[in-house]
């Protein structure tokens, strides 16, 4: 299996994402759904974006695990943000568990009305092992 992260000629080039990802198969793919920042018990882990998307990272990187996968094999991150908040602190959340010598992945992020009660943030992905 191989993925090429591309950004051609003519888009903006960022060292936070790629502008795609294209996978090669044979591979596994790991669809995994939206996470909040939620521990085991789910309850909500803190009242800041912060904490809620450090949490969301833990839990998508507990569920990789499980499948021996890592955040490296992330190839798309789906990012919802309720209105309001300040998405610098998940992107603090983000630079403290993505290792910055791996290809960045697709990423998009969207500024929502509201989730669950208490939810700042929900993040899914798709990983490809």
């Amino acid at each position: 299996m191989s993925t090429r992260h591309i950004n051609p000629e003519g888009l903006h080039r960022s060292p936070a994402f790629s502008q795609a990802v294209v996978v090669e198969q044979p591979a596994k793919t790991i669809y995994i759904g939206g996470q909040n920042g939620v521990d085991a018990d789910g309850k909500v882990v803190g009242p800041t974006l912060g904490e809620q998307a450090g949490q969301a990272f833990r839990n998508i990187a507990t569920i990789l695990e499980s499948e021996g996968a890592t955040l490296a094999n992330i190839v798309h991150w789906r990012i919802a943000v309720v209105e309001g908040n300040s998405v610098e602190e998940g992107v603090a959340a983000f630079q403290q568990v993505w290792n910055p010598a791996d290809p960045p992945p697709a990423i998009t992020v969207h500024f929502v009305s509201g989730l669950g009660p208490g939810f700042l943030v929900e993040i899914d992905a798709i990983a490809v092992v």
